[in-house]
């Protein structure tokens, strides 16, 4: 029998995969956990509610990252069509290589090694690069876990998150919060949480745990994640492939002054 976890609403399945209750797709959330992590309260997750230029313009600059919420027949088109993907659901293991590790790699990217956690994955991918990285308060959860896992190799490195129960409990407190009924930890969801970031190489970035990371080309000077060309080297693509599909949404991470 596997072992039973502590944390209320955490299930380990029979094989011994451990699954969280899924984030509420709700910008409250995302902040409240963020903050929870130990990143400074001044970084919020605003809702992007439309990508015309007229409103991204309302959105407080720097954007440190996005977080694109797509679903699954979306995230498959686009995998098939750039990134030599099946265009249906395939096994984790058959687009997972990387395996870098150290402070000269260009981000930190982390296999989904538990279920249902791809909002915390998201965000942990958000925080943990690019500007934001700056705004992780000094030894707090997020800070540790982060620099734990930065030398580590895949496995290891996955190992940090899975193994950490302080990690599942500020997770699951915020897995229970939202407008909507909480699905139990077991139930499959159907979507993709998608991180995009600059990296220290300056180039974009597209971070999920269930693929290799994605470099997207070069970001120009004085561009962020929601500059015009830099949403169609990234967001746009899935925004096109989504042909009129309204399921997904995008969430920003910015600083409120």
């Amino acid at each position: 029998m596997a072992p039973q976890p502590t944390t209320p609403g955490v299930t380990i399945n029979a094989a011994g995969k451990k699954s969280f209750i899924p984030l509420e797709n709700n910008p409250e959330v995302f902040t409240s956990l963020m903050h929870n992590l130990g990143v400074s309260s001044k970084l919020t997750c605003p809702d992007i509610y439309t990508l015309d230029r007229s409103f991204l313009a309302t959105i407080p600059r720097p954007v440190h990252a996005l977080i694109f919420i797509a679903p699954g027949p979306v995230y498959h088109r686009v995998r098939a069509r750039h990134d030599g993907g099946t265009g249906s659901g395939s096994r984790v293991d058959e687009h997972i290589t990387y395996d870098a590790t150290g402070p000269d790699e260009p981000i930190l990217w982390f296999r989904q090694t538990i279920g249902n956690a791809c909002g915390l994955y998201s965000l942990v991918h958000a925080v943990g690069n690019g500007s934001a990285r700056a705004h992780v308060q000094p030894d707090t959860l997020i800070d540790r876990l982060l620099k734990q896992a930065e030398p580590l190799r895949r496995v290891e490195r996955a190992a940090v998150l899975y193994d950490s129960v302080e990690l599942e409990r500020v997770h699951m407190a915020a897995a229970v919060k939202g407008d909507s009924h909480a699905p139990e930890s077991q139930e499959k969801v159907g979507y993709h949480f998608i991180t995009f970031v600059k990296g220290k190489d300056g180039h974009l970035w597209e971070l999920e745990g269930s693929w290799d990371p994605i470099d997207r080309g070069v970001m120009e000077e004085g561009e962020d994640l929601l500059s015009e060309r830099v949403v169609e080297m990234g967001v746009g693509k899935f925004v096109k492939e989504a042909e009129g599909n309204v399921g997904f949404s995008v969430v920003a991470v910015v600083t409120e002054e």
